[in-house]
């Protein structure tokens, strides 16, 4: 696959109210598996999507505390919920609500990590895009580090932790 990413455009594809994507990755995060809405959705045939790192669907609009924040928790082996704008092949995008979780060996081993991603609530978009365009300015010009430290001190304002605070958006904006 080419390693030129997909020029981001302000062309939103949206999830049916039923429909749920599904991946599985290794411990990397490259894609082993993919459901066919995931792969409708991210316009990457199977083939290209296999074995890709899941970071293909990074949109530059997604600030890397996040991502930080989901690696640091799926890697303790807890499950964790955030909103993901997604990069499309053809450059357009979709925001999910995303749930996910570390894979176990019979041992208690990670082997993998498995994500389940539906429709986020409409209400809730904006919201957290201004959060996330916040987060990525704080980026800019001070590191992720800061982010986190920005992101963590408006969760804890909201006196949630970080999944309570997704949660209570899907459900209550």
């Amino acid at each position: 696959m080419s390693k030129n990413r997909p020029i981001p455009t302000s062309n939103e594809k949206k999830l049916n109210q039923n429909d749920f994507i599904v991946s599985k990755t290794d411990t990397k995060g490259v894609i082993t598996y993919g459901n066919q809405i995931f792969i409708n959705m991210s316009g990457y045939s199977e083939h290209e999507l296999l074995g890709s790192p899941h970071n293909i669907l990074r949109h530059p609009d997604m600030p890397k505390a996040v991502f930080k924040l989901l690696w640091d928790e799926i890697k303790n082996k807890k499950e964790v919920f955030a909103y993901v704008k997604n990069l499309c092949k053809d450059g357009s995008f979709y925001w999910v609500f995303a749930n996910v979780t570390p894979s176990f060996d019979l041992s208690g081993n990670i082997i993998g990590y498995y994500s389940v991603r539906r429709k986020p609530n409409e209400k809730a978009i904006p919201k957290v895009a201004e959060l996330y365009n916040k987060l990525l300015e704080t980026e800019k010009t001070a590191g992720v580090d800061s982010s986190m430290s920005l992101l963590n001190k408006y969760v804890s304002d909201n006196s949630m932790k970080y999944n309570e605070f997704i949660i209570h958006l899907q459900k209550n904006s």
